[in-house]
Parts: C-alpha cells; sequence; structure tokens
C-alpha cells in the first residue's frame, strides 16, 4: 500500500506508486494524503485530505487486503504524519518504506517545515527503510551534505532516529549518482552512470515503491534497494517527453518500448 499525495500530472505521487508496483509483480492499494494539481512545470494546489479519512483509508485496506509493505510519500502536515505513524503502529506494519518527500522536482514545497519534526520523532522509528535525497537527508539530520562521508554521517543519525535503515540517495551530487545504504553495522554503495535527462519527476516516489515491492516479494533490504536502482535507472533511460518541464519516468519499459 501507498500512502501519499495524488499527482494530476501522472508523474509521480499515488500514480507513479501504484504504476511501480504494478510494474514489479505486486498488488496496489492506496490511501490518499492530499490532492495535488500539478504537472510537469509546478504544483498549483494543494489540498489536505481530513485526517479522519486518511486514517479510515488505511483501516479499510489493512482490515480486508492487508498489505507485506507499506510506502509512505507526500505526508504534507504534523497531523497527517502523525495519523499515519498511528496507523502503522496500531496495525503492526513491519516493511515499512519512508520516502519523506519535502519539495516536488520542480521546487516547489509539498511538506509543511514544522512537519519534520513529527516525522522524525514518529514516523522514522517505525521504518524498515528511510529513503531520503540528500536535500531531505539534510533537513530531517540539519547536517550538511558534500561528501560520502557526510552521507555517512547523515545516515548515522537517521538510524539514530530509530530506523532499521537509511538509503542516502546520491542524485543531487556531482558525479556518478550513488547511493549509500546503512543498516546500523554495514555501509553499502549503489552507483549507475549519470544519465543525462529531463525526465526525473517521481524518481523518489518510485524508487521507494520500487523498494517496498521488493519487500513484499520477500527480498531482503539491500536486494530490495539494487532492485529499486536497477529500475529507476531503467526507466529513466527509456523515459519520452511529456509536458514542458520535467518529464515523468518510463515505469512500463519492460512492458512496451517508448516510441
Amino acid at each position: 500500500m501507498t500512502i501519499a499525495g495524488s499527482d494530476s500530472g501522472g508523474g509521480a505521487g499515488i500514480q507513479a506508486d501504484l504504476k511501480t508496483f504494478s510494474a514489479l509483480g505486486v498488488y496496489g492499494a492506496s490511501t490518499l494524503t492530499a490532492i495535488t494539481a500539478q504537472n510537469t512545470v509546478g504544483v498549483t494546489a494543494v489540498h489536505e485530505i481530513p485526517t479522519d479519512v486518511v486514517a479510515a483509508q488505511i483501516d479499510a485496506v489493512i482490515s480486508d487486503i492487508g498489505a507485506d509493505a507499506v510506502k509512505t510519500g507526500m505526508l504534507s502536515s504534523p497531523e497527517i504524519v502523525a495519523t499515519v505513524a498511528d496507523g502503522i503502529w496500531r496495525h503492526g506494519i513491519a516493511n515499512l518504506v519512508v520516502d519523506p518527500v519535502m519539495v516536488a522536482k520542480s521546487g516547489d514545497r509539498l511538506l509543511r517545515a514544522e512537519a519534520i519534526a513529527t516525522i522524525c520523532e514518529r514516523l522514522i522509528p517505525l521504518a524498515a527503510v528511510v529513503t531520503p535525497n540528500i536535500p531531505e537527508a539534510e533537513d530531517l539530520t540539519g547536517l550538511t551534505i558534500a561528501t560520502d562521508a557526510d552521507a555517512q554521517r547523515a545516515a548515522e543519525a537517521i538510524i539514530a532516529m530509530g530506523a532499521k535503515s537509511v538509503v542516502v540517495k546520491g542524485g543531487h551530487r556531482d558525479g556518478p549518482p550513488t547511493d549509500i545504504l546503512y543498516d546500523g553495522q554495514r555501509f553499502l554503495e549503489f552507483t549507475t552512470g549519470r544519465i543525462p535527462s529531463t525526465n526525473t519527476h517521481g524518481t523518489g516516489c518510485t524508487f521507494a515503491s520500487a523498494v517496498a515491492a521488493g519487500l513484499a516479494h520477500g527480498l531482503d533490504v539491500p536486494a530490495a534497494v539494487q532492485q529499486a536502482k536497477d529500475y529507476v535507472t531503467a526507466a529513466i533511460r527509456s523515459a519520452y517527453p511529456i509536458g514542458r518541464g520535467h518529464g515523468p519516468l518510463h515505469h512500463f519499459h519492460a512492458l512496451w518500448p517508448a516510441l
């Protein structure tokens, strides 16, 4: 199940999550936290879903369908973060992937600044995997990240918040996009070549959803992260132009090629 916001442009959020689940062979359910008016250029409006409706969606899915893994994305407010954390705890969800979505690819903010502390205190301690990019890791930890050593320190700080493992993604740094996985005992690096492309809208949502799909299939965390890295890389490489800004990935590249 994905617990996230809707992207009317179809490239990120709930839409990207469900596409990723389907492409990787798992059934996807959803809990909607916010509706955004959004395209490849920017976000023009946000409507938050009332917290009682957010909680009801979680309960409805888990009580009937269940969830082998849950992924969170845009949670918007401290109240929504707390509601989601309560639902995850109430249902004993073990395979929780937290993507601390803060800013859209266009630069528009999707998380209120005052909600960051609630994520750190309430949600991250429940996470099997946290998947911040560099700016998100900096906001979560208060650290400046410029080197591999900085990324490792940020990973250690997030583990200290209670997460079982964390992937500090390297796409915002110069050079090859190297992601650093830390589980409290060892660091592992996942590197690919950088692909020149403007079709990167939804990469974070897609990566976290791919990790969740791997966990649902029974993969361990390193294998799930490797699968996610491979999937996102291929989806960027296969993407085709949509819109006038940052276009989406090609989530179904394995099923049909770009024209």
